[in-house]
């Protein structure tokens, strides 16, 4: 899928010199890695580093956790994180379009498939084969060894030249994921409707403020916002401030970095209510029936101790569920 995305959907439109031009016969030098926004060093970053570790790995036969690491990071940061933020470059749609992030994007996006398809042509040769000729190759070289992926260079052939990596970016990158994730985990707790569109304000300070303003539009993609409810302010700033004393949920991501959704646009305060009454209602009867059992003589004396036991931890579960339920429906009276 991700092969697909990158081949038929990323690169779509692109004439042969553009291809040619973001076709993979090297390193990505540091005077490209630097021109990159945040995500496109974070993740050219982590797969460099990915690169090192794999290297070490199957120079120590250590195949199995090589193989596991290639897996790791094609799943979790190209797949989750780069591949979803590139649309926000790509389409129009998602505020992205112009034509210098396009191009960033796909030469990002075909590097790290290429590299990623280097790294586990050893496991899966044929696969990787065929699908290594659907990306975009630069023009014969003298750094190319052929066009086939199995005569084509690793990766990182010189221990001495090692690949470029930026860790402020990658630690400043992983508080924009714990951001988002913070957002999402917000909006899975109050149950908010899975398309609809909430309003955020974020506070922080010096470089974090300025890297999350600048990649503002793929927050709004990934923790879905509302583009024109999202505000960053400075750390105790006067707006800050003002966002603090509106009646929110309070997310604290790290030391320096906050972020306030307004209960108002998280849940409608009825339906909410509602819904609560009638959990609490579900809960209670469950509740009733479970002290009830355990009231019994008969079922405490005669059924197994592990089976009393674990009616009792079930009892207390509902208990604690039920006393979060509660507070809830006093919060919102």
């Amino acid at each position: 899928n991700i092969c697909k995305f990158v081949s038929e959907n990323a690169l779509k439109g692109a004439d042969e010199e553009r291809l040619a031009a973001i076709g993979v016969d090297r390193p990505m030098s540091l005077d490209e890695f630097e021109s990159l926004s945040l995500p496109e060093k974070y993740i050219v970053s982590k797969c460099h580093d990915l690169v090192s570790s794999v290297t070490a790995d199957i120079e120590n036969y250590q195949l199995g956790a090589a193989g596991s690491k290639i897996y790791e990071f094609l799943w979790d940061q190209y797949a989750d994180w780069y591949v979803e933020i590139s649309k926000t470059r790509l389409y129009e749609g998602n505020g992205g379009g112009g034509t210098e992030e396009v191009k960033a994007a796909q030469r990002v996006l075909v590097y790290i498939l290429d590299t990623s398809l280097r790294l586990l042509h050893p496991y899966m040769p044929y696969v990787t084969e065929q699908m290594w000729h659907h990306l975009p190759r630069s023009r014969k070289t003298d750094y190319q060894a052929a066009h086939a992926l199995m005569l084509a260079d690793w990766p990182q052939m010189n221990d001495e030249s090692p690949l470029v990596i930026d860790r402020e970016a990658v630690n400043t990158f992983e508080c924009f994921q714990a951001l988002t994730r913070s957002i999402r985990n917000a909006r899975a707790e109050y149950n908010v409707e899975q398309g609809k569109k909430i309003t955020a304000t974020i506070v922080a300070s010096g470089l974090l403020r300025e890297e999350i303003e600048k990649e503002i539009k793929s927050l709004v993609l990934l923790a879905k916002l509302d583009p024109d409810q999202v505000h960053v302010y400075e750390l105790g700033s006067e707006e800050a401030k003002a966002a603090a004393a509106v009646e929110s949920v309070q997310l604290v991501v790290q030391d320096g970095v906050e972020a306030y959704l307004p209960l108002a646009g998280l849940i409608d305060p009825e339906k909410e209510r509602k819904r609560l009454e009638k959990q609490a209602t579900k809960i209670g009867k469950e509740i009733e029936k479970l002290a009830g059992r355990l009231k019994s003589k008969g079922f405490v004396e005669k059924a197994p101790p592990a089976l009393v036991e674990k009616a009792r931890a079930e009892l207390a579960e509902l208990e604690d569920q039920a006393a979060k339920i509660q507070a809830s429906l006093e919060a919102l009276n």
